[in-house]
């Protein structure tokens, strides 16, 4: 795999990494507001995103985004 490549995967990963936080998060605000924030899907949801949120900050803490 050349450099451009490996850009590519990146940029790629970044974009999937964005798009997952979005869902998740639509997610999480459709689940607050049937009233499931104890339901084991909206933890889910919130683990998931804090696992986004870690990426995205690693993303950041490089000037990457």
């Amino acid at each position: 795999m050349n450099a451009t490549d490996r850009l590519q995967a990146f940029e790629q990963m970044l974009e999937d990494v964005k798009s997952q936080m979005q869902f998740t998060q639509s997610e999480l605000d459709k689940l607050k507001a049937q009233g499931k924030e104890k339901s084991v899907t909206f933890k889910q949801h919130l683990s998931n995103k804090l696992l986004y949120q870690r990426i995205l900050s690693l993303y950041e803490k490089h000037g990457l985004l």
